[in-house]
């Protein structure tokens, strides 16, 4: 066995993972980032601005937003009016940003049902149910769909598959990574919208408003292609596992566990806690044909008023109240029938311990706020998009392969700034209104984003959860260091990122499908 196997105590690829671990203690605490980056954008407006930089408008003469000098000119804000400006919005920039809002009531939802037992039970009914050819496929496929509250993926389903994969007489640790690589590297693909969706909507959506001040990016927007990412994703995880992983790590020996593995139990769910599951079932059917009503027949009332279509409509536009109430009702439901909940107070209860539990959410936004507002206010978002634009086209890279690129740049990038909110809040501004200015829509561009953000979470040393995930396979192998998982998880990333973005072209650009509702492939200004 190699050194690399054994810890990552030497050759190219620890050295390498060390470089990746350096860097990436050398950023500063996201809060910090975005309070320096605001600092930074304040100080380069006034240096550029000073110095009369300015492009050309590429948008048609009349456009709104479009001065009638066809030029974009970068504002500072070092100046009286700049500092007018940033105190005066402190407050606005904050409330104002679309992702906080959309953020907390769809957690509302997610929270009873999370509280209840729900999302615990119907995980460990899905993968302790599932036969023992297709139980990799299961785990992968739970973990992926565990994304609406991925704190549960972490804590619940990841020992889960393991403890299930050592019943079985295989390897603990192949178990381990299968729930790994779909909690994590999957972490966009999934058949329902969740929390993730209207975050990251909103951070296109003000970035796009640098290029379209009237452009609208739903948290649905996103869907068809994350839907149908799940099954492509879960297939791709369960040939990585049972292929490459699990041969790798071979024959599991009890001795290198570092716990008495006879302790271990994880219970399938009760006869309570499957009438509950099927009670709360029920309930989400009921809830989604209501729901139906509204928008399947021609004269559905949450269709457009005008257009009569489902584009555009109020249904869309709201809905995240949608997810609220689709989480909300078969989690209460659940509760009621296992007595996990009985009143309001309960249902309270659960959404005010999610509620405190965002506390460094909304700090980190209040600095995301101000860091985008600033970015748009100073014309800098934009200027360094039509600079960029044209150098893409200048170098030809105006087609669909520019999304290869933005893929892996994005993958790197998500290896020191794992946070996927931090590092859209940060890049978003330069790459949607660019790939914009080079015809493509904010959808795409935000699908695309997607992609890079998820493949390389397992591989991050930066990843929040990535120490427990090392604690919990210390478990099964007692001188496991991070350089053994890494490996371990390292042909998960390889994979998907080739096959998501092959998914991706063949999706959007060979057979043309919409990456969600309504959603445009190509930006017309």
């Amino acid at each position: 066995m190699s050194a690399d196997d054994k810890g990552g105590q030497g050759g190219l690829f620890s050295r390498f993972l060390a470089t990746v671990e350096w860097l990436g203690n050398l950023l500063p605490h996201p809060v910090t980032l975005f309070a320096l980056l605001s600092l930074f954008i304040v100080v380069l407006s006034g240096i550029l601005g000073y110095f009369d930089i300015a492009v050309a408008d590429p948008r048609p003469v009349g456009a709104k937003g479009r001065e009638e000098d066809g030029m974009i000119e970068v504002i500072s804000l070092m100046s009286a009016e700049g500092l007018q400006r940033i105190v005066t919005g402190l407050v606005t920039n904050f409330t104002g940003f679309a992702p906080l809002g959309t953020v907390l009531v769809a957690l509302l939802g997610v929270s009873v049902a999370e509280h209840s037992g729900l999302l615990s039970a119907a995980m460990r009914a899905l993968v302790m149910n599932a036969s023992k050819r297709a139980v990799t496929f299961a785990i992968v496929f739970a973990g992926i769909i565990s994304n609406t509250a991925s704190e549960l993926g972490y804590v619940v389903l990841i020992p889960l598959a393991a403890m299930i994969f050592h019943s079985l007489g295989r390897h603990p640790l192949a178990g381990l990574a299968a729930a790994f690589a779909g909690v994590s590297a999957g972490y966009s693909a999934n058949l329902l919208l969740g929390t993730v969706d209207p975050l990251l909507s909103g951070i296109t959506e003000a970035a796009a408003h640098m290029i379209d001040p009237d452009y609208m990016v739903g948290p649905e927007v996103n869907w068809y292609f994350m839907f149908i990412s799940t099954f492509v994703v879960a297939i791709m995880g369960a040939l990585v596992t049972e292929k490459v992983v699990e041969p790798r790590l071979g024959k599991f020996d009890p001795a290198d566990a570092s716990i008495d593995l006879g302790k271990q139990s994880m219970d399938a769910p009760t006869e309570l806690e499957k009438k509950g599951l099927r009670w709360a079932g029920i309930s989400f059917v009921i809830v989604c044909a209501v729901l139906a009503l509204t928008v399947v027949p021609e004269n559905g009332i949450l269709r457009h008023p005008e257009t009569g279509e489902v584009a555009g409509s109020p249904f869309l536009k709201g809905i995240v109240a949608f997810i609220f109430i689709t989480f909300a009702i078969p989690g209460f439901v659940y509760g009621k029938v296992t007595k996990s909940m009985n009143n309001d107070k309960d249902v309270i209860d659960a959404m005010s311990k999610s509620m405190g539990a965002m506390g460094l959410y909304i700090t980190l936004v209040f600095f995301a706020a101000q860091f985008v507002a600033f970015f748009k206010w100073t014309n800098l978002g934009t200027v360094l998009a039509v600079k960029g634009a044209a150098l893409l086209q200048a170098a030809g890279l105006d087609g669909p392969a520019v999304f290869i690129l933005f893929i892996l740049m994005c993958g790197v990038v998500n290896l020191s700034l794992g946070s996927a909110s931090a590092q859209w809040a940060v890049t978003a501004p330069i790459f949607v209104p660019m790939l914009m200015l080079i015809g493509y829509a904010p959808e795409v561009i935000q699908a695309a984003y997607r992609i890079g953000d998820s493949v390389t979470n397992v591989i991050a040393p930066m990843m929040s959860y990535f120490g427990l995930i090392l604690a919990m396979a210390a478990r099964y192998k007692k001188d496991l260091g991070m350089g053994t998982l890494i490996a371990m998880m390292l042909p998960y990333s390889m994979v998907f990122i080739v096959g998501w973005t092959i998914l991706f072209y063949i999706w959007v650009f060979l057979l043309g499908m919409p990456v969600g509702p309504g959603a445009a492939t190509y930006y017309q200004p």
